[in-house]
C-alpha cells in the first residue's frame, strides 16, 4: 500500500487520501475508471492522523463511516487519531485502494491532447481528470495583529496542539470562536494559571438537535458562497456551536467567558484600543484552516472573490477539475455523497472524445452509483 510508483498516464488522479479521497477512490473503483491515488501523508488516516491524543474519538462530532464498511465497535476513549487511522488502513486494504505515499503534489497544469500534468515528488502523471481532496489540514491561518512578532512568550495553532499538558501553569489566550478553540479550552483551564478567551463576533451556541433539515440548510448557505465563487466558510460559522454537558459545565465556571478580539499584541500578552490589557504566557489560535489548493494555481481557478467556483463539485473554469471535501462536501457525510457524485460526472467526461464529441472509451459500468 505504500509503494510509489513513478509517473504514468492514467484517466484520472485523485490527490488526497481523507475521507473525501477514500470515497471519490472507491467509486472509481466500482465504476472501473483507471486512475492513481496520491496522498502526501505518511500513512493512512488523512488529516486525522494528526489531531492532538486528548481529542478521543467519543468527543468527534458527525465522523460518517465511509461507503461500503461501517466504523463499529471504536472505544471512544481511545484518540481519534488512532481510531481513525485504522479505520482508514483497514478500508484501504479491504477495497484494494492502492494509495501512493508519501506523495507530495506540487503542481497541476495543462498538457498535451487536452490532458493534465500532474507533477509530483514520485513523478508526472498524464490525465484525463483530477479529484482534489486535499481539505484544509495543510493550510492553518494565522491571522496577523499589530505588534505579533515583538510577543516574547509562546504562539502556536491548533495545528500544533499537543494537549493540555503543555500549558500547565501559563496565562494563555485561545484565539478563535469555533469547536476546537472551546474544546482546547475546556481542556486547558483544568491546568493553565489563567485562560482568556477571545473571538471576533460573539459565539453562538445551538441549544436542542441538529436535525436533517438544518443540515441541509447549513450545506445550502455554504454552498451558495462557493457557487459566487467565494472562500467557503467555517462550518460552526453556519451551524453554530453544540450546546452539550461540557460547553454548559464551561460556561457556569467562566471558562467559557468571551471577551472581543484584542487590538494589538504586546511583549508580554495582548491590549484593547480602551486600555484593558492581558498577560499571557500562550497565545494559541484556533482560527481555523484555508483550502490546501495551491498546487492547483497553474490551472487560474481562483474567481476575484478568491474561491474557485463549482457546480456540485465540479470546478466551473475547467470541467476536468472536481473538488471533492471542498465547500458544501467539506463535512464528512458531504465528502462520501460528492465522490460518488464526482465519478458520474467524471464517467460522462471520460465517455467524449478529445474533440468533445461522443464515443471515446467508455468506462465499466458503475454498479449502484
Amino acid at each position: 500500500m505504500n509503494e510509489i510508483m513513478r509517473g504514468a498516464d492514467v484517466d484520472l488522479v485523485v490527490v488526497g487520501a481523507g475521507q473525501a479521497g477514500l470515497s471519490s477512490a472507491y467509486h472509481l473503483a466500482r465504476a472501473g475508471i483507471d486512475h492513481v491515488v496520491l496522498d502526501h501523508a505518511p500513512r493512512p488516516g488523512g488529516a486525522w492522523q494528526f489531531r492532538w491524543p486528548s481529542l478521543t474519538y467519543g468527543m468527534v462530532h458527525g465522523m460518517h463511516a465511509l461507503p461500503g464498511m461501517e466504523l463499529t465497535d471504536a472505544d471512544p476513549l481511545r484518540p481519534s487519531s488512532a481510531v481513525i487511522r485504522e479505520y482508514f488502513g483497514a478500508y484501504e486494504d479491504r477495497f484494494g485502494l492502492r494509495v501512493r505515499r508519501p506523495v507530495d503534489v506540487t503542481a497541476v497544469r495543462g498538457g498535451a491532447d487536452g490532458r493534465l500534468r500532474v507533477e509530483s515528488s514520485a513523478g508526472t502523471w498524464s490525465a484525463r481528470a483530477l479529484i482534489n481532496a486535499t481539505g484544509t489540514w495543510d493550510r492553518p491561518f494565522w491571522p496577523r495583529y499589530p505588534g505579533q512578532e515583538t510577543f516574547r512568550g509562546r504562539q502556536l495553532h491548533t495545528a500544533d496542539y499537543p494537549g493540555p499538558q503543555g500549558f500547565a501553569g501559563a496565562r494563555v489566550v485561545v484565539v478563535g470562536g469555533g469547536t476546537s478553540a472551546v474544546q482546547h479550552l475546556l481542556e486547558i483551564a483544568e491546568v493553565a494559571a489563567e485562560t482568556t478567551w477571545v473571538t471576533r463576533r460573539p459565539p453562538v451556541f445551538r441549544d436542542g438537535s441538529f436535525g436533517e433539515a438544518e443540515g441541509r440548510a447549513a450545506v445550502a448557505l455554504v454552498d451558495e458562497r462557493v457557487r459566487q465563487g467565494l472562500p467557503p466558510q467555517s462550518v460552526v460559522s453556519v451551524t453554530g456551536l453544540p450546546l452539550n454537558e461540557a460547553v454548559r459545565a464551561g460556561l457556569a465556571s467562566g471558562a467559557l467567558d468571551r471577551r472581543p478580539v484584542f487590538d494589538r499584541i504586546t511583549a508580554t500578552g495582548v491590549a484593547w484600543a480602551d486600555g484593558r490589557q492581558v498577560e499571557a504566557d500562550v497565545i494559541l489560535w484556533a482560527t481555523g484552516f484555508r483550502a490546501a489548493i495551491g498546487h492547483l494555481a497553474p490551472l487560474h481557478l481562483r474567481e476575484p472573490g478568491g474561491g474557485i467556483r463549482v457546480e456540485g463539485t465540479r470546478a466551473v473554469r475547467d470541467e476536468r477539475i472536481h473538488l471533492v471535501g471542498y465547500g458544501p462536501s467539506a463535512s464528512t457525510i458531504g465528502a462520501n455523497r460528492a465522490g460518488g457524485a464526482a465519478v458520474r460526472e467524471i464517467r460522462r467526461l471520460l465517455a467524449r472524445g478529445a474533440d468533445g464529441t461522443e464515443g471515446a472509451r467508455e468506462p465499466a459500468a458503475v454498479g449502484s452509483l
